[in-house]
């Protein structure tokens, strides 16, 4: 019996110390080299930008070649792995029996060329899937758009398999793709097997799988600076993920869910994540009990309130709250627009 108290007594400790130990955590962005890149990432984020085109600015990513880092707090210097690894329930709660690392990447993309026309696998092409990857559905949330931004999502209407290998090999298919001008609050989802593209100048947060595996259709005739050479295509291997019934993606209706103390739309709402958009200037809640969350601040700022602390929010900045710490306080300075992203039940 005082074995068992003891061991008891020890366990009770240890679990009081993990929970001290965590606190809304901020982490660092991960800037990415790509061809069709710019250079505004700088005005949306506080860390320098690298030399030469960015593309990508990964914001929450736990893969073994890009793990993000706590920037904040006693946790500073620590791998989002690293934490998953001593703290699962801690930091994942419910969701702790279902995944190995965290399912979701999170990124700002920069895209002042064109990305190329590609596709992401689905379920469906597990040969497809390198050891350790999953199919990809992602979405989009348009930060910054202009006259000449283009986003292209889905195929036009009766586009066949052997009507777009001709369009490649003719050098038209753009004409096989569905498009729009985008403005600024568009939000676009990706299901797995979408053939999409994006370019002129537009700025993006892009949430999806945590999964890296990307088939090109076709790339506009871009020269890679570095290697003076066009990158690959995968033409067959993206033939095989198409949805061809799919057809033209449009823009998500957003559903007002709150208007009070904060305006809360929900703009994805699917099997990989749900993801709202909050806007306001009084205080109101974000997080819940027993599962992550993490917010996103893509305009305004404030800080968030826990444990009698207080955490500074700044635009571009990107924090998570581990499962563990519950509902928060967000106290905005003025007006904020924070997207606040969740692990599906």
């Amino acid at each position: 019996m005082i074995d068992t108290a003891v061991s008891l007594a020890v366990d009770d400790r240890e679990g009081a110390l993990n929970q001290a130990l965590l606190y809304p955590l901020r982490f660092e962005p991960i800037y990415q080299y790509r061809l069709w890149g710019g250079r505004h990432l700088a005005n949306l984020l506080t860390a320098p930008l690298p030399s030469g085109p960015i593309g990508e600015a990964w914001l929450l990513s736990d893969r073994d070649d890009h793990q993000s880092c706590v920037t904040n707090g006693s946790l500073k210097g620590r791998t989002i792995g690293q934490l998953l690894k001593q703290f699962p329930e801690q930091m994942l709660g419910t969701q702790a029996h279902k995944f190995q690392r965290f399912p979701l990447l999170l990124k700002f993309l920069d895209v002042h060329e064109m990305l190329s026309v590609q596709v992401h696998p689905t379920k469906a092409n597990k040969n497809l899937l390198p050891a350790g990857e999953t199919a990809k559905t992602e979405a989009w949330v348009v930060l910054e758009a202009g006259t000449q931004s283009r986003i292209y999502a889905g195929l036009k209407p009766e586009t066949t398999e052997a009507g777009l290998r001709l369009a490649l090999k003719n050098g038209t298919v753009v004409n096989q793709l569905a498009e729009f001008t985008p403005k600024p609050g568009d939000a676009v989802f990706l299901r797995a097997g979408t053939v999409h593209a994006l370019g002129g100048d537009i700025v993006v947060f892009e949430i999806q799988q945590n999964s890296d595996v990307t088939f090109r259709l076709y790339d506009w005739g871009h020269i890679d600076a570095k290697t003076g050479k066009p990158r690959a295509l995968q033409v067959d291997k993206a033939m095989a993920c198409i949805d061809f019934a799919e057809g033209p993606v449009r823009r998500v209706m957003p559903v007002v869910e709150t208007k009070t103390p904060v305006e809360r739309e929900r703009l994805f709402h699917c099997e990989h994540f749900w993801l709202w958009r909050l806007r306001g200037q009084s205080p109101f809640t974000v997080g819940a009990a027993g599962v992550p969350h993490v917010l996103v601040c893509i305009g305004g700022g404030g800080q968030v309130e826990h444990g009698g602390a207080t955490y500074a929010v700044a635009k571009g900045d990107v924090f998570l709250l581990p499962a563990m710490i519950g509902a928060c306080t967000f106290q905005p300075l003025s007006a904020v627009n924070l997207l606040e992203i969740a692990l599906p039940d």
